[in-house]
């Protein structure tokens, strides 16, 4: 479990939730651009539910380890939704680098 503070505010989710979130934000700051993110999370009253977080270039998010008694907050769709945004944002590889890449990796799965 992880508590993200944010704006002044804090809530906890689960671990995976928590570095997606914070590499999506990363991504976008590189960009310079900025989305709204719905994560499932619990307050510090221990209520549950949906925060709003804006995230981009002048986020300010720290994530830290939380020992909380309870379920951890999982949401594997989410998180995997949040990774396919941080993929499509990623710095693509020059084509000549992804190509040596792809040809050293055919070289080794030759028998020698």
């Amino acid at each position: 479990m992880r508590r993200i503070v944010y704006a002044g505010t804090a809530f906890y989710t689960g671990d995976a939730l928590a570095e997606a979130l914070l590499e999506y934000s990363r991504a976008l700051a590189r960009h310079g651009i900025a989305d709204t993110v719905m994560v499932p999370g619990r307050t510090g009253q221990g209520e549950v539910g949906d925060v709003e977080v804006l995230i981009g270039p002048a986020s300010q998010i720290v994530s830290e380890p939380a020992d909380l008694i309870g379920p951890d907050i999982e949401d594997e769709e989410l998180v995997a939704h949040l990774r396919r945004l941080t993929a499509q944002l990623a710095p693509g590889k020059p084509e000549e680098e992804a190509t040596a890449a792809d040809d050293e990796r055919q070289g080794q799965e030759q028998p020698s």
